[in-house]
């Protein structure tokens, strides 16, 4: 990776196979209170986040912590109770973690903006209802959790006018291009099955064989990969490898107590 200037970074953590990791709002609370916990003694500052049920924006610079550590911290730490709640094993976060530099303070404001207007953009709500981001924390006299005055100071030296600006400003559409959950997918409709026939003939199989128990490794992985890297429904993933839809959806549960691939 090549690292910012200014060791501030946009990043987001996806829950692996595109899962649910923050399924309620004890799990949401749990992550939240994970990364205050994880930013103690300096280590990083944080300044805008958002949880969704499969992803989790960050905005943050490093401190005594440099990037990769903060956020193993963060993610063993959730992922240990998360395993543990619902009784699982194996991954909870994407091994890689995706992140964008920024390197002005145009950037670092767009990026803020845009990770609170999320829920607005998933139909889930406005940034004003929305609990579980940091768009409230702006207004509180006294956060531990978010660097507020540091940004709110952007817009004025007069606390109450700078939220006036804030509120202002996050009534605006968005602008620039920063990361999202939805990626340019490499697996379209049209090249899937050539995809899943090429991928047979490394593992120098057939179609029919994916059926058989001693090839379920290799069923799973291609369902996983077919999950991951194209916009296909279950129903549709089933169709193309001609098994069973419970088939699919148990290879892809959330909650499946079998490791993650």
């Amino acid at each position: 990776r090549v690292l910012s200037e200014t060791q501030t970074y946009h990043i987001m953590l996806r829950g692996n196979n595109r899962q649910d990791v923050f399924i309620d709002d004890e799990d949401k609370a749990r992550i939240i209170a994970t990364i205050s916990e994880k930013k103690g003694g300096g280590r990083f500052a944080l300044y805008a986040y958002c949880v969704m049920d499969n992803h989790l924006h960050l905005v943050l610079k490093e401190g005594t912590d440099p990037l990769s550590r903060a956020l193993k911290r963060i993610g063993t730490s959730y992922a240990y109770y998360f395993n543990k709640r619902y009784k699982r094993v194996g991954h909870v976060f994407q091994d890689r973690y995706r992140s964008e530099n920024i390197e002005d303070d145009t950037y670092l404001l767009g990026a803020i903006r845009y990770i609170h207007q999320n829920p607005e953009k998933a139909g889930i709500g406005s940034q004003e209802a929305y609990p579980w981001s940091s768009y409230h924390e702006y207004f509180k006299e006294d956060t531990g959790l978010v660097a507020a005055d540091e940004i709110l100071s952007m817009f004025s030296n007069d606390r109450e006018k700078a939220i006036d600006a804030f509120k202002k400003y996050h009534q605006e559409e968005a602008e620039g291009f920063f990361l999202d959950v939805e990626e340019k997918k490499r697996i379209l409709e049209e090249n899937v099955q050539s995809f899943t026939s090429q991928y047979l003939i490394k593992q120098k199989l057939e179609l029919e064989g994916l059926k058989l128990p001693e090839n379920k490794k290799f069923r799973d992985e291609l369902i996983g990969l077919l999950r991951e890297e194209s916009d296909l429904s279950l129903r549709r993933i089933a169709e193309v490898l001609q098994i069973n839809r419970e088939v699919v959806r148990r290879a892809v549960a959330p909650l499946s107590k079998e490791p993650s691939p």
